[in-house]
């Protein structure tokens, strides 16, 4: 197995610039790349622009999200993305805009974190709010090549429940899907929201994870955006404290790996292989792309 891995990494700035000025020495170049201007480099004999242009990378966009991948042997996003892009395209994504960033400094292992996304096992105990809108007895598991998606059915508010949901009309084909992507972005795709997290491995444990949320923008300016985000940072903050209790606990005396359930871990047991498989070929310098 051959990855081509496009890493998800952490964005800086936003916005709009007619040039792209270097913060250290402030030479600037142009959008294609081209450098326009080289500060304090008169003097210098056969200085050519055009050697000292920035390198071309490749790009591409999918979803409503530009992607970047520094090997230029990459094969295209799209072979990479499997059957995703047909998975989510029931979401509209491309009728959203961002609302809001937040990030959250985690004291544990960044795959500590993946394992905790792939599997819905941990629902019941760990996310009371979350499992009260989700069909835990529902919850599925299809791990593929190179992604993982999770999807449940979204409880309807039953008769005499006074209990509220944030989809009291919930329909029988509403659905919440959750796609882990290799190795480390993960999209969460709700009926009137979509958000997009990234975790970096910052030491050996610690790591960061950087949420961005995604909203109509009609919605922007509604309280319910607001309890989208809210909502969703709950569950982050449950999942950041067991994820440190789970880290913590690796270093217990008593601790022996366990066995995977074959219902509620598959996608734990997906990224294991995968990574497993990057490791040995990455070793044996036969994927040097696979970081």
């Amino acid at each position: 197995m051959a990855f081509t891995t496009y890493a998800a990494t952490a964005p800086e700035g936003c916005g709009s610039r007619k040039v792209f000025r270097c913060g250290y020495h402030g030479w600037t170049y142009g959008l294609d790349g081209g450098l326009i201007n080289a500060t304090e480099i008169e003097g210098v004999e056969d200085f050519r622009p055009e050697d000292f242009a920035l390198m071309p990378v490749k790009t591409e966009e999918w979803f409503n999200l530009i992607f970047v991948n520094l090997n230029p042997a990459a094969s295209p996003l799209r072979e990479s993305l499997g059957e995703l892009p047909r998975q989510a395209e029931k979401f509209d994504f491309a009728g959203m805009k961002l609302f809001e960033r937040r990030t959250y400094d985690m004291k544990c292992n960044w795959k500590a974190y993946v394992d905790n996304y792939l599997e819905g096992y941990h629902l019941p105990s760990v996310h009371p709010g979350l499992n009260r809108e989700l069909n835990f007895n529902a919850y599925m598991v299809e791990p593929y090549a190179m992604h993982v998606r999770q999807f449940s059915p979204i409880r309807s508010a039953q008769p005499g429940d006074t209990t509220p949901r944030r989809y009291q009309d919930a329909s029988e084909n509403l659905t919440t899907d959750y796609f882990w992507i290799f190795p480390n972005w993960m999209l969460n795709c709700y009926p009137d929201n979509i958000s997009l997290n990234i975790v970096l491995p910052l030491e050996a444990e610690r790591s960061l994870a950087i949420f961005e949320w995604y909203l109509p923008e009609r919605d922007h300016m509604s309280p319910a955006a607001k309890a989208s985000v809210e909502f969703s940072d709950q569950i982050q903050i449950e999942d950041v404290g067991i994820c440190e209790k789970v880290q913590k606990n690796l270093h217990s005396r008593s601790y022996s790996r366990g066995r995977f359930s074959v219902k509620q871990e598959k996608g734990v047991h997906a990224f294991h292989r995968m990574y497993a498989e990057c490791m040995r070929e990455k070793s044996s310098a036969e994927a040097p792309e696979c970081n």
